[in-house]
């Protein structure tokens, strides 16, 4: 109960500033679960999409997946709180990954920075804009919890995969937030599950 609690207040305050925006700038326009993107995706590509939806889940399972057990303490990663829990935490494992951080930070990033820069600058330079603002947001999250090589490293890695979110949505799925929605939360939920049946555990 209290993660469901956590996952609908960082949900309400990840919303709450596109909400006002639309209603303000937009609200005669369009309805603003089509103005952030929360539709049905549809994929015309799908080969393309799911070389994406790969690509980008190895890339932050990967080398971000590295960064993160070899330079930090695993017990400062949010997932930690599931450490050791095994299958009893796999309901709040899936609430923490696709509501708490994928959904909120999905709305946020893809669905309101990423789509209001695309309108205004671009496609190129809309997606780049929202890319960095995503890694440095990752990046001083952990500028505490690591060193400058591993600040750096993860700032540039979800810099990335916060591009290829926007190119998958975009591009290959109509405009859809849907597609980096599960991607962002499958990237949550897998050191999720390998944490709380102690694959990996604290350095």
């Amino acid at each position: 109960m209290t993660i469901l609690i956590s996952a609908f207040i960082q949900l309400f305050i990840f919303t709450v500033i596109p909400f006002l925006w639309w209603l303000i700038v937009n609200k005669r326009r369009e309805p603003f679960l089509s103005w952030i993107g929360l539709k049905k995706p549809i994929i015309d590509h799908k080969k393309q999409w799911w070389i994406t939806f790969v690509a980008t889940l190895l890339l932050l399972c990967g080398p971000l997946f590295f960064v993160l057990t070899m330079r930090i303490d695993t017990e400062a990663v949010a997932a930690s709180q599931f450490a050791g829990l095994g299958a009893k935490a796999i309901i709040p494992s899936l609430i923490f990954s696709y509501l708490q951080t994928g959904l909120s930070e999905e709305i946020l990033f893809r669905g309101f920075i990423g789509k209001r820069c695309i309108r205004a600058f671009g496609f190129a330079k809309g997606n780049f804009i929202q890319a960095t603002c995503f890694g440095l947001v990752h990046g001083l999250m952990f500028v505490f919890l690591t060193d400058v090589t591993g600040t750096i490293l993860i700032t540039v890695i979800t810099g990335i995969a916060g591009w290829l979110m926007g190119w998958i949505n975009e591009k290959l799925s109509k405009g859809s937030i849907v597609s980096s929605w599960l991607l962002h939360g499958s990237t949550n939920m897998i050191p999720s599950v390998l944490i709380m049946f102690s694959i990996i555990g604290a350095n």
